[in-house]
């Protein structure tokens, strides 16, 4: 009897020391995401701070924000943090996420050959991209249903052109720091998220064959969300952790230290959770 009393008190003990083991290997989040940001690096600037503060594992896919929704509709993530917001609020109102915060933004920048063939610089974006598609420079578009080339796509449409079968628009189906080393290639001009584009820019050095030639439009703004993927159509989704996620955006102290991230003196994210 007093044998078995033993044996047990020592299932019992060893039972209580794997259970924090198991629970710590258990707090893993994956998120799906827009390549701008790990292309400019916040993602890996931000995920050891998450990590050491909430004890959570952040694991992600970076792709398109169109990938990324439907990654999400398939239930292969728990949460997104992207940049498209009438795709996120279709997303969000046919059921398949809950709790939209907005948490920072950038901005799109129209870039091109320093020489400028097209002669762009400075106009508003419409009047930009009818002189592209009247000069035929060649555009390089990203091509992939990302919130890039969504923005993109509204763009072009607001200046009454539809290029997508022209000669001299080229479809890249790739992320963004491809299709600005195409546009490179090609001495075309793109739209990219500022991010991004700070990140290529610094790679480039003084060799960089491209420029910003048109910002500051209104037209141009770019937000950025994180949203929960709804536990009622995945039910595996681990919203507990998600909840835990989407407040450490939007407290003070991480919306500062996005504030501070910078590559060569540019802040790359500004943060407006809340707001």
């Amino acid at each position: 009897m007093k044998r078995l009393s033993v044996l047990a008190l020592a299932a019992a003990f060893c039972l209580a020391l794997s259970l924090p083991v198991a629970h710590a290997a258990d707090k893993k989040l994956m998120m799906a995401t827009t390549t701008s940001t790990q292309d400019s690096g916040l993602l890996e600037y931000l995920q050891p701070t998450f990590k050491a503060e909430t004890g959570i594992d952040l694991k992600w896919v970076a792709v398109g924000t169109g990938k990324a929704l439907e990654i999400a509709k398939n239930c292969d993530a728990d949460v997104l943090l992207v940049h498209a917001p009438a795709a996120e609020m279709e997303f969000v109102k046919a059921g398949h996420g809950v709790d939209r915060r907005q948490i920072m933004y950038n901005d799109f920048v129209l870039v091109g050959p320093v020489k400028d063939p097209a002669q762009v610089k400075g106009k508003a974006t419409a009047e930009a991209l009818k002189a592209i598609a009247g000069h035929k420079s060649p555009f390089v578009s990203r091509g992939d249903q990302s919130g890039t080339h969504k923005a993109e796509l509204k763009l072009w449409k607001a200046s009454s052109l539809s290029p997508d079968k022209e000669a001299w628009y080229v479809s890249a189906g790739q992320g963004m720091m491809a299709t600005l080393n195409m546009a490179a290639e090609k001495k075309g001009y793109a739209l990219t998220d500022r991010g991004t584009w700070i990140k290529f820019a610094n790679k480039q050095g003084d060799k960089n064959p491209l420029a910003i030639l048109v910002e500051g439009d209104k037209a141009l703004f770019n937000q950025y969300s994180v949203i929960t993927v709804n536990p009622a159509q995945c039910p595996k989704v681990r919203k507990d952790l998600a909840l835990v996620f989407e407040d450490w955006w939007v407290k003070p102290e991480t919306q500062k230290r996005i504030a501070d991230y910078k590559l060569e003196g540019k802040q790359l994210f500004f943060p407006n959770a809340g707001k």
